[in-house]
């Protein structure tokens, strides 16, 4: 973690070691760890111009432009930027750091400020599920512009529950929630993430409650897919899950309580599971006791985090399709590395192959999303979001916690190898 603050300190200083007008980025002598349980590329030559992979080859056989930029990747191992599935970069817990009445601006601010420390931490690729006032939308597009360093952002907009629930748009009956849908995709949101079910935070209701009727479900989910945007649903109710299988839903959120059976037919109709199992575990202890909540809070995560890591070993030995979520900040403190890189080891400890566990923070979450064609494996042709590790993480998912180059769309955002400059 203190690499990563010194990083984001001198985040302007690393934005500027490439220069603007550098067509070729060379990234020379790393090893490239391989996915699909092949071989690792060992000294190799990674070429990149513009925005995506050029060239990937070994070092003897793939020449270098002599006008490129040559980036010393000795003893590296190269894999793709880290996916986050679940994020709030707002986030707002109960405690005594909670924020009350905040104005959009201030939100969006906040946003951006998580988004950017995000990038800097490895995570090349996120997915909202669920923000207020439209600052989302707002941050997306400054990012995309190129008017300021992030992730890729995939939101779902404000999230759509019934009077009560777990989320922020609140609307009752079918025709209440199509309109919901149909607000959050005019505004530009690429999924919809439902509430179907009570949260850890919630001060009433029932975690395993199913509030929502199966006329306002199913119209819900059907309106997403006619408009062609995915569905996800925030749920630790194994009946509230079954329900929404059924009506068509894309993916699941957290599922504290899920049993065999439901997890089973996620399988047979391949559902998306994103366990944001760091949520839960003795890891998040610090996180909250910083943000001072309170007890209830606190045991209840207790009670659900037992619950929890049995549903996400039986998932793993299902075969659920799982895409890494952390529900904290992608780059939060947990247990002496971030979420996202605690969240890949305790996926391993729950069961997965260190490269199971990487597949799930990277190919895994571009092919939830729809975008594997050009995100999730470093493959010409695809965008350059490279991030460099010290060994091999396909080998010992720990590897992780070595994150010291960051590299999204081919601009260099994070190089720990380069000089840092001192302040005066």
């Amino acid at each position: 973690m203190r690499k990563l603050l010194v990083a984001v300190a001198a985040s302007v200083a690393v934005l500027g070691s490439v220069p603007a007008c550098a067509q070729v980025v060379a990234l020379v002598g790393g090893n490239v760890a391989d996915l699909a349980g092949k071989a690792p590329l060992l000294d190799a030559v990674v070429l990149v111009e513009g925005e995506r992979i050029k060239a990937i080859g070994p070092r003897a056989t793939t020449p270098v432009p002599t006008d490129a930029t040559v980036v010393p990747m000795q003893g590296k191992w190269l894999i793709p930027g880290l996916m986050n599935m679940h994020v709030h970069l707002a986030l707002n817990l109960p405690g005594a750091a909670r924020i009350y009445g905040e104005t959009a601006d201030s939100m969006a601010l906040r946003t951006l400020d998580n988004a950017q420390k995000s990038l800097l931490s490895g995570v090349t690729t996120i997915r909202l599920t669920g923000s207020d006032a439209g600052v989302d939308f707002t941050v997306k597009r400054a990012i995309d512009s190129g008017m300021f360093a992030g992730p890729r952002i995939h939101t779902a907009g404000s999230s759509i529950v019934a009077t009560g629930g777990h989320g922020k748009t609140e609307v009752n009956g079918a025709a209440e929630f199509a309109k919901a849908v149909r607000e959050q995709i005019k505004a530009g949101a690429t999924w919809i993430k439902l509430g179907i079910s009570g949260g850890i935070s919630d001060t009433h209701g029932d975690i395993g409650a199913s509030p929502f009727t199966d006329d306002e479900l199913k119209t819900a989910i059907e309106v997403a897919h006619r408009n062609g945007v995915k569905v996800t649903g925030h749920s630790g109710s194994p009946i509230a899950t079954d329900v929404a299988i059924d009506a068509g839903i894309d993916c699941i959120e957290h599922g504290y309580f899920l049993t065999p059976d439901v997890l089973r037919k996620m399988k047979a109709k391949g559902v998306w599971y994103v366990p944001t199992i760091v949520v839960s575990q003795s890891g998040a202890r610090a996180f909250y006791k910083k943000i001072g909540s309170p007890d209830w809070y606190l045991a209840r995560v207790d009670s659900v985090g037992k619950a929890h890591i049995g549903v996400l070993r039986t998932a793993i030995t299902t075969g659920v399709n799982i895409a890494l979520g952390t529900d904290q900040y992608p780059w939060e403190p947990n247990e002496g590395t971030t979420a996202t890189v605690r969240e890949a080891e305790i996926y391993v400890d729950a069961g997965m192959t260190p490269a199971q566990a990487l597949r799930a923070a990277t190919i895994e979450p571009a092919r939830m999303l729809g975008v594997d064609s050009e995100v999730g494996l470093l493959k010409p042709g695809y965008y350059a979001d490279i991030v460099a590790v010290d060994s091999d993480p396909t080998r010992a998912i720990g590897a992780l916690r070595t994150i010291g180059f960051v590299m999204k769309g081919g601009k260099i955002v994070r190089n720990d190898a380069a000089a840092v400059p001192t302040a005066n």
